[in-house]
């Protein structure tokens, strides 16, 4: 797919790999629909970007239903369709099952799951009556056990993962493609306040890169860096005896 002229919208786009993106997108002439909730951040971009390409931003908590209908539908005002979405917004942080938080809990699966499955109510119907469309969806390749310390934080990008697979599979009669991504570590704010030791962590730009040609190529899972492809890979598959006792050490 050549996304030059395509109209991308894209959730999370403040800062962080969404607004990576928007730079990377806005620069091969994308027409962009930048949402967020920092309005401020999105003016700013929008005002960098504007030279490159046409470009509209819409203040949007993706936990509120609404306020992603209204930023919908401001798009498809704005451009008159939506040809990808790429739905990016995430948080995350650690937190001990021992200090149980609901509300914290509650807000991780808000954003990072709800606030990617709010999208499909809407986007479907547009994309059945356009008869093409592209969801990209920003997973974890902490999705691939539940690791000591990010229990939400695991079980929300597995929930996001599993979903994203099984609308690959019944979208495509559609010609609805659905993208999963599933970044390792990258350098954003996300991954700051992390205590644990971190190897092989890309750059922004470079993350935004390469999901933008795995984008282009229409796959059907971007996944990097290959180290960790591989680590996760085979963490996935220890047993249960052997998991427990090696996650218990980093506990």
């Amino acid at each position: 797919m050549k996304l030059r002229d395509k109209v991308v919208l894209i959730t999370g786009a403040s800062e962080g790999i969404g607004r990576a993106l928007a730079i990377e997108l806005a620069e091969e002439k994308s027409k962009l629909v930048l949402l967020a909730r920092n309005e401020e951040r999105l003016s700013e971009l929008t005002s960098e970007l504007k030279s490159y390409t046409d470009v509209t931003y819409q203040k949007c908590d993706v936990r509120n239903p609404d306020n992603v209908k209204d930023s919908i539908e401001k798009a498809i005002k704005t451009f008159g369709r939506i040809d990808v979405a790429v739905l990016n917004a995430g948080i995350g942080y650690r937190m001990k099952v021992i200090d149980f938080d609901y509300e914290r809990t509650k807000k991780i699966y808000d954003t990072n799951l709800y606030g990617a499955l709010f999208f499909f109510e809407y986007l479907i119907p547009i994309f059945k009556e356009q008869k093409s469309g592209m969801i990209v969806g920003v997973s974890s390749m902490a999705d691939v056990r539940g690791f000591p310390g990010s229990a939400a934080y695991c079980s929300s990008k597995s929930a996001l993962t599993t979903f994203l697979e099984s609308s690959r599979v019944e979208l495509s009669r559609y010609n609805i493609k659905v993208i999963t991504v599933r970044p390792g570590f990258v350098d954003t704010n996300m991954i700051k306040n992390n205590k644990f030791k971190m190897r092989f962590v890309l750059d922004v730009k470079n993350a935004a890169n390469k999901i933008l040609r795995g984008i282009e190529r229409e796959k059907k899972l971007i996944q990097f860096p290959f180290i960790y492809v591989l680590l996760t890979s085979l963490v996935k598959f220890l047993p249960v005896h052997i998991f427990d006792f090696l996650s218990a050490k980093h506990d």
